[in-house]
């Protein structure tokens, strides 16, 4: 197996620095807009399997070419969720098996936004499942930690732990600070305003996909290994549109802690339009300029990759689980901690981006030794779990599961 990996940021550089420690694949490419960033990658690793070179995601073509001069065989994203479908169509345009951490991009319902899905996450993908299974190619989608060992865990419970499931919902906290910011976040913002003030979607059996307001439904959850109870809400995220296309259940949901603090900040930014892509006229040196206030914000803002050393604490990813077992009810909750004293130890990593990038290595290395087959364009729900979950746990990352877990109430 030879890997393209397509962005050098925080988590594709996690990806190279846990991958390096593998024996699975034969080459790694480290692809990046910024070629400097791509070759500090490699040089960390000091590793000759790695190689470093420059692409730019949004410009197929050029990735199509890549991917024929460096022989690589899989196309593994490591970029923002504008960068899915060019990297996705050079994949199945080269024969290459493609796996991404984030979805094709959603659209709002231009007339009831809060009520009604417009384009979900994940549909333009799909929509090209056809073409994916009739080429015997395999397109792995959302399998990073959220979406990704969220879902691995649903499947795991679906097969293992219930024999009918009224509730799947994937739950999200941290106890995480960062020395010195009183704003900071441990992800791509421009990730971060996507997912949290866009409309939440919702699957119910008997409504299917629906939309609500941002942030809404908050509750209070108590996480596991010392993190302690913090308030979640609905967010858009992909384990919503996938979960119930491969598992049985009466309701998926997916809801975020993000706090009093950081939901203001997302809806004073949203108040100003400092969360609009599109582009914004304003003065330049040389004459007026187009800038996305996006882009502006996430350049303002330090990055995620560099807050390691000034970061304390855990961070949770996992899935809460309600339904029945040999005719009684149970609760449970699979989970993933990562403290990240020790990712900063171990990897030079920070725990929020580790703990994604951990998770896509696991399954290339599961892809690469004929575990995990199929065709098409599938979630990590269309696979069997123990394996991934057993291979987890050699990596030296372990995880966890609360029986009977009560689920605190609705603040």
């Amino acid at each position: 197996m030879r890997v393209l990996l397509v962005g050098a940021g925080g988590v594709g550089t996690a990806i190279t620095r846990i991958a390096a420690r593998r024996r699975f694949f034969d080459g790694m490419v480290v692809a990046d807009y910024d070629l400097a960033r791509a070759e500090a990658a490699v040089a960390a690793v000091g590793d000759d399997r790695f190689s470093a070179a420059r692409v730019d995601a949004a410009d197929r073509a050029a990735v199509v070419a890549l991917l024929g001069r460096t022989g690589c065989d899989v196309l593994l994203n490591a970029t923002d969720p504008r960068f899915v479908m060019p990297l996705f169509e050079a994949a199945h345009a080269t024969g290459a098996t493609y796996l991404d951490m984030a979805m094709s991009m959603s659209r709002p319902h231009p007339a009831d936004p809060y009520r009604e899905c417009g384009v979900k996450l994940g549909d333009e993908q799909f929509a090209q499942a056809g073409a994916w299974e009739k080429a015997g190619r395999l397109a792995l989608v959302g399998m990073g930690v959220e979406p990704g060992l969220s879902d691995v865990f649903a499947r795991y419970a679906a097969d293992e732990l219930f024999d009918e499931i009224d509730e799947i919902g994937v739950r999200d906290g941290a106890n995480l600070t960062v020395d010195g910011y009183d704003f900071a976040p441990s992800f791509s913002i421009w990730t971060c305003i996507e997912e949290c003030l866009n409309p939440p979607v919702i699957w119910e059996r008997d409504r299917g996909w629906f939309t609500t307001e941002p942030f809404s439904e908050p509750e209070v959850f108590e996480f596991p290994e010392g993190i302690g109870p913090v308030e979640c809400v609905n967010v858009e995220h992909e384990e919503v549109l996938l979960v119930p296309r491969w598992i049985g259940a009466n309701r998926v949901t997916f809801k975020y802690g993000l706090g009093e603090d950081f939901i203001r900040t997302l809806k004073t930014l949203h108040q100003l339009g400092l969360d609009r892509t599109e582009g914004v006229v304003v003065p330049g040196p040389d004459g007026p300029v187009s800038v996305s206030p996006r882009d502006v914000v996430a350049a303002s803002l330090p990055d995620p990759a560099t807050l390691g050393d000034k970061m304390r604490g855990k961070t949770c990813a996992g899935t809460w689980v309600r339904g029945t077992r040999d005719g009684a009810p149970r609760e449970v909750y699979l989970y993933h901690v990562v403290d990240n004293e020790w990712s900063m130890a171990e990897y030079g990593s920070q725990a929020v981006v580790w703990q994604t990038a951990i998770n896509p290595v696991v399954a290339l290395e599961l892809v690469a030794t004929g575990v995990w087959t199929g065709a098409g364009v599938l979630g990590p729900e269309a696979f069997p779990p123990k394996p991934f979950l057993d291979l987890l746990v050699e990596y030296g990352s372990p995880w966890g599961m609360r029986s009977s877990y009560e689920k605190a109430v609705s603040a």
